[in-house]
């Protein structure tokens, strides 16, 4: 389990993935030294990944959101197949085993039931599909990511870490190419990788490596995220919230739900229910009185349902494997 520093390091991360050891060690009160080798603890342990990952909209693309109903006798080989997908960017199991909730990356001009024909295997185990465009994401990265497990920052040390960095992009998203291709999977790889090693790994200079990623940041097209293992953290529920809210609370209720400590993301969906959070909470008494004091409290929700979630197999990027987040070339 992790201690206080560990939970400020992590918190740090959050705010700023690219922020130095020094700058990290500072907010969490030690050694630059000290905040890079628990840093490394953490990473080795597969507890957290900080990866960088393109937007779908470079690409003309968007992010669907999938609920596949199956045979829970059959439900294993298809689900581990979709994780291992590059476009399935989230996949988990849910409703005891039963059905796989993913998030799929295609264009957004199709049917949904063309994604689906494209996108998802064939497989005798289905029994039932369900897919929605997600249609905005509430929260702003860094601020609005889970932050259940502690490591609180006053607002001093969270603009230290930032700095002038603007939180919202300039956008829209610049154009990639060809070259930026070996950029890119370093910075899938390790979303901290230093501009020495990025050189490395495209053959630029450090000052053309600078130039392009502050040109990528700034315009939304390249983001970062601090993946974590939250049942290594103590966190043993997940679950989906799939709530009904009417449009003109949508925007305020899903903003007031990405603020909540036990959401990990928020999102304005089609379908009958128009907005899902995933939330993470320590056991099943821990998510009743997230429902019964929060949740609660947020006028304009309609009504609810809810998926526990019993396994997650991958989360933006990484695979789950034996209990650890590793890339999928290692899985």
């Amino acid at each position: 389990m992790m201690d206080e520093v560990d939970g400020k390091i992590l918190r740090a991360l959050q705010c700023a993935p690219r922020a130095s050891f020094r700058l990290i060690g500072e907010v969490a009160g030690v050694s630059e030294q000290t905040a890079a080798r628990r840093f490394h603890a953490l990473r080795r342990s597969g507890v957290m990944r900080v990866i960088g990952m393109v937007d779908p909209a470079v690409h003309g693309d968007a992010r669907w959101l999938a609920r596949i109903r199956c045979r829970p006798d059959r439900v294993g080989p298809l689900a581990d197949a979709l994780a291992r997908r590059p476009d399935i960017a989230y996949a988990g199991l849910a409703s005891g085993g039963s059905e796989i909730i993913c998030v799929i990356t295609a264009p957004v001009h199709v049917a949904s039931d063309d994604v689906l024909l494209r996108q998802l295997p064939k497989s005798a185990s289905v029994l039932d599909v369900s897919i929605d465009l997600l249609i905005h994401p509430f929260g702003t990265s860094g601020v609005s990511d889970w932050t259940g497990y502690g490591g609180r920052l006053t607002p001093e040390q969270v603009q230290h870490l930032v700095g002038d960095r603007q939180l919202a992009p300039a956008g829209p998203p610049v154009p990639l190419t060809a070259e930026d291709t070996p950029l890119l999977d370093a910075l899938a790889e390790d979303g901290r990788a230093t501009h020495t090693q990025l050189a490395d790994a495209t053959g630029w200079s450090t000052a053309r490596v600078a130039r392009r990623l502050d040109a990528l940041e700034s315009s939304g097209a390249l983001a970062y995220d601090v993946e974590l293992l939250p049942a290594r953290l103590g966190f043993a529920l997940n679950a989906t919230l799939w709530l009904r809210v009417a449009p003109a609370h949508l925007e305020r209720v899903g903003e007031e739900l990405a603020a909540h400590d036990e959401v990990a993301f928020a999102a304005a969906i089609s379908g009958d229910s128009n907005v899902m959070a995933v939330v993470i909470c320590r056991d099943t008494e821990h998510l009743y009185r997230y429902l019964t004091t929060k949740v609660a409290t947020v006028p304009g929700i309609d009504g609810y349902g809810l998926s526990i979630h019993v396994h997650r197999l991958k989360q933006a990027t990484s695979l789950i494997s034996r209990g650890r987040l590793v890339p999928p070339a290692f899985a």
